[in-house]
């Protein structure tokens, strides 16, 4: 079996000083990446800022015999995210993988959430995807070649009590990858979603400790780094995973129904009639874009 390697490549890893971030950065070093170790060294709150996480990364991997640097920036303001493609640039000369992983929680319960603790996990989830992404694909945009991963997270994809603000920002990074996988098709830059499980300082309070050792951060990185690799072909899709299980979801539309003949007013009582034909899934199909959603109307529109 041939091993899948990322010599000549430079990665840029957000939110890389600990956790699953951490891995990933040492993993891609292992098999020959330079990595740009980008991590604002805040509580998982995204309180403070310190240069000690990242910087024992990228200690750890020179030690093991790679090459990394270090970066501190924000990632949820367009300076933070262009310095953060700049230290690439500086250091290895490119951009050719970009893991979007930097988070931070303030769970609350809708009805008692502070606009406040809105804001700052938007800022940190989606707006620093954005932030960042827009750089490195710029630059990967010149050279041909790119590989990009956002993180989602099942409290987006199917919902979990007390994380609106989270969950709104993980769903909305699938959005970003559904325009980008678009845009930048012919340019060879491959867009994936993952929605990682793991026991870490992100989760260590909501999952239970005899579980969690089984949800070990390292088994998300085989997963990220083959979507990372030259060999990945696949793009615009979301993989969830945890404990060694990977699977691919998808936004999907059943079969429904067509009603009336497009000329004519459709009534609430048709709809209620119909109700469970609309609502059922079975035979359901993911989306490549919005418009593949006609194919489901041609009926009515040919």
């Amino acid at each position: 079996m041939s091993e899948i390697r990322f010599d000549g490549r430079v990665a840029i890893v957000t939110g890389a000083g600990a956790g699953i971030g951490r891995m990933y950065a040492m993993e891609l070093a292992a098999r020959g990446a330079k990595v740009v170790v980008n991590d604002l060294g805040g509580s998982r709150d995204g309180t403070g800022a310190s240069s000690s996480a990242a910087d024992s990364v990228v200690d750890e991997i020179k030690a093991a015999g790679g090459e990394a640097v270090a970066n501190y920036d924000n990632v949820a303001t367009m300076e933070g995210g262009a310095n953060i493609v700049k230290t690439a640039i500086d250091a290895f000369g490119k951009v050719d993988i970009l893991i979007n992983n930097a988070g931070i929680l303030r769970d609350r319960s809708f009805l008692k959430m502070t606009e406040q603790e809105w804001d700052l996990v938007i800022a940190v989830h989606l707006k620093g995807a954005f932030c960042v992404t827009q750089p490195a694909i710029t630059a990967m945009k010149a050279n041909g070649y790119g590989r990009v991963i956002f993180t989602s997270s099942t409290s987006g994809l199917y919902g979990n009590f007390g994380q609106c603000n989270y969950g709104a920002a993980k769903m909305g990074v699938a959005g970003i990858m559904n325009t980008l996988k678009l845009e930048l098709a012919k340019y060879d830059i491959k867009i994936n979603t993952i929605a990682p499980t793991a026991y870490s300082r992100m989760t260590e309070d909501i999952i239970d400790e005899n579980m969690g050792k089984k949800l070990r951060p390292q088994f998300n990185s085989p997963m990220v780094l083959y979507l990372c690799s030259e060999e990945n072909q696949a793009t615009g899709q979301i993989f969830v995973m945890g404990a060694g299980w990977y699977g691919r979801t998808a936004v999907v539309s059943g079969p429904g129904v067509c009603i009336g003949d497009a000329q004519r007013d459709i009534t609430v009582e048709e709809i209620r009639d119909n109700f469970d034909k609309i609502s059922d899934l079975e035979g359901c199909k993911p989306h490549d874009s919005g418009t593949s959603i006609f194919s489901y109307m041609m009926p009515l529109l040919s």
